[in-house]
């Protein structure tokens, strides 16, 4: 089989090498779909503190699989699976208080790799978090399971309101997700801002009433202008920068709520107004990951086509290009790419 490994920053190998052999409670997936993200580009770019290169990289894939583990009876060689790359220990500190998403274990039992032929998925993973995958979902589809994860993760600390109006910072593909739940869940009034015309107007056609492009407008006098000088009601900031971590306060309504779901750089500092914090009753949260109920109900999501994730696929190519892809995006072009292995 082949794996592509980012042996360090910018420099990506091909390995080739025998198939793993699943051991009890494992699966060993033929990958059919394997999907960029921006953690990829961003591990490519410079590495990442949870990562120690040299790695298999790569967490958003499904497949079928070739062959199975000792024990396992829910799947067979043949089916087709929609998974995600963790899953919590369950008997931890934060496991026994139902919080998952920051389980001791997670990320040190996690499985990268997806930019590979085959993934081994092991059996934490198999008996939590591994789902059969129905005809009518594609295969590229079916791999959106684990970013639509963390979104609806998201959105269970901080819920969406028919009602209200929400801003989303970023129109990339974790913005566009937001829009396309909030979308889902009747939220009505939507305003995405972001720098890409071309993902701007993809926003729009996906139901945003309006998309702020901030290298031609400034989003806080417009967003208090719809919002007759009060704010939104919610502000999701999907950017990771810490200036935009600050200009949320100028955003948000008195009583309202702020999503601060972009990971900023490591050793990164933010200061927000005190006063606002406190005498305007405004919550901050910030979230991380996903809990195995996020990860059900954003299968359902799929499953049912209450969200079509199609329209953020920007291209399906051979697993031979990942480097390719990644170097578009480091350009700006597209938003998601499907890698499909040649076999």
């Amino acid at each position: 089989m082949k794996t592509y490994v980012l042996a360090a920053p910018g420099v990506i190998q091909c390995h080739e090498g025998p198939s793993p052999v699943p051991g009890p409670g494992e699966l060993l997936l033929q990958v059919r779909a394997a999907l960029t993200c921006g953690t990829d580009l961003k591990t490519w770019r410079r590495g990442h503190p949870k990562i120690p290169l040299p790695s298999p990289f790569g967490h958003e894939f499904s497949g079928t699989v070739a062959a199975v583990g000792e024990g396992v009876t829910a799947f067979g060689p043949g089916d087709a699976v929609m998974a995600v790359h963790t899953a919590p220990c369950g008997e931890c500190f934060y496991c026994r208080a139902g919080q998952e998403n920051l389980c001791e274990s997670i990320m040190e039992t996690k499985v990268l790799g997806a930019f590979a032929e085959q993934i081994l998925l092991p059996a934490h993973i198999v008996a939590r978090n591994v789902f059969h995958k129905p005809p009518q979902l594609s295969f590229e589809e079916a791999a959106f399971l684990e970013p639509l994860a963390c979104v609806v993760y998201g959105c269970t600390v901080q819920p969406l309101r028919p009602e209200q109006t929400l801003v989303i910072i970023g129109a990339g593909p974790i913005g566009l997700l937001f829009l396309l739940l909030a979308k889902a869940r009747g939220v009505k009034r939507v305003i995405v801002t972001g720098r890409r015309e071309g993902r701007l107007e993809l926003a729009r056609r996906l139901g945003a009433e309006l998309a702020i492009n901030v290298d031609r407008e400034d989003a806080i006098p417009r967003i208090l202008q719809l919002t007759e000088g009060r704010g939104a009601d919610q502000v999701i900031e999907c950017t990771g920068r810490p200036e935009v971590w600050e200009a949320t306060l100028q955003m948000v309504r008195k009583g309202g709520r702020v999503l601060l779901f972009g990971g900023c750089p490591s050793g990164t500092r933010v200061s927000f107004d005190t006063g606002r914090l406190h005498y305007d009753e405004i919550t901050l949260d910030g979230v991380f990951h996903f809990t195995p109920a996020a990860v059900a109900e954003a299968r359902e999501l799929l499953v049912s086509g209450a969200i079509d994730v199609a329209p953020l696929i920007s291209e399906r190519l051979p697993l031979g290009r990942l480097e390719q892809a990644l170097q578009r995006l480091q350009r700006g072009e597209g938003l998601k790419y499907a890698l499909i292995p040649e076999d």
